[in-house]
């Protein structure tokens, strides 16, 4: 029996429904009603953020739900200030819930007099009183060293095989996963594993930032459905033309899978738009309206994963068992079907 008697969700105001699917699905594993506490977090009119928790949380284990994704530091200070009114209210624990993880991309310094802004987030977190991490797919992994507390970094690669298992169910022998670049083969090779499929890569080749000279693939996709993986997708530009290329090169038909569907400024009219017959993304930042509404995005739930790990932590038990297929289709059972 664990020594915390409940785990308790907050959330802010960044995801909320993923943060009730949490709960309805921890409700729904345990047997018993799991709630969001009651809480506001409000706004001064000059835009300071305000807390206040309703009920009494002293002793609790608590998991705070709040992904820092656009309006980013908004998101992080809400995450901030709540935690500090937790720690100020006497719980036993607090974990931050981040299943999309903002700054991840400034994670090591990429040229003179640029900060590492990963790290200054972390040590800002910690400095709040979060004594424990939980993310999903961090962009890159040694994030997690910038922590002097436990992270734990759940993938969305076993989640995406189920549903691909799904989707080209007697078709897997024609599938090849695809890596958008050089960075994200580990990756695109782990799915690619899960599935039985084949590698391919898509080659960048840059003349300045911000700009893409060319691309090359490398790896047969002659007559391929491919499957484009990567961690996240902003603003769209490379994933649309890397797709373009992988057609160019003769592949049958090009599908993404993107954890964190970021999709900022004109992405969700450039996927509308593009050779792509379909772009799968995690609900780990809250869809926006035009995501919802464009005919080949789908958005696969993540709060299975997450409500899992959430009730792992809370009565020790292994977090890395899901990272396992098979130990989350009974979690996904019926999810991916039409």
């Amino acid at each position: 029996m664990p020594s915390l008697v409940e785990p308790k969700l907050i959330a802010g105001n960044a995801n909320l429904p993923l943060a009730r699917a949490m709960a309805r699905r921890m409700s729904m594993h345990r047997g018993m009603n799991v709630d969001l506490v009651d809480a506001r977090v409000e706004r001064f009119n000059d835009g300071e953020i305000f807390v206040e928790v309703f009920e009494n949380v002293r002793g609790e284990d608590m998991f705070i739900v709040q992904p820092t994704s656009n309006p980013a530091n908004d998101n992080l200070m809400e995450l901030l200030i709540m935690t500090d009114a937790l720690r100020r209210s006497s719980a036993a624990r607090i974990t931050a819930v981040i299943p999309y993880f903002g700054y991840a991309r400034q994670d090591r310094r990429t040229k003179a007099r640029t900060p590492i802004s990963a790290k200054l987030v972390a040590n800002m977190m910690m400095g709040a009183g979060i004594e424990r991490v939980l993310t999903m797919d961090l962009h890159a992994a040694q994030i997690q060293g910038f922590f002097d507390i436990p992270v734990d970094n759940l993938y969305a690669a076993p989640v995406f095989a189920l549903d691909i298992c799904e989707r080209f169910n007697g078709h897997l022998d024609e599938v090849t996963v695809v890596s958008p670049d050089v960075g994200g083969v580990a990756r695109a090779r782990e799915l690619a594993t899960r599935i039985g499929g084949q590698l391919a890569i898509v080659d960048k080749r840059r003349e300045k930032a911000g700009e893409v000279a060319g691309m090359t693939v490398i790896g047969d996709v002659q007559d391929r459905r491919c499957l484009i993986v990567d961690d996240l997708c902003d603003t769209a530009g490379t994933l649309v033309k890397a797709a373009e290329v992988l057609m160019e090169n003769g592949a049958r038909e090009v599908h993404a899978y993107i954890t964190h569907g970021v999709l900022s400024g004109p992405a969700v009219e450039r996927i509308t738009n593009s050779v792509m017959k379909s772009l799968v993304i995690t609900d780990t930042i809250a869809p926006t309206e035009a995501v919802q509404a464009a005919p080949n995005i789908r958005v696969v739930p993540s709060a299975p994963v997450f409500a899992q790990a959430i009730l792992n932590i809370w009565n020790g038990t292994s977090v890395s068992s899901l990272f396992n297929t098979e130990m989350l289709e009974p979690l996904y059972e019926g999810q991916f079907r039409d």
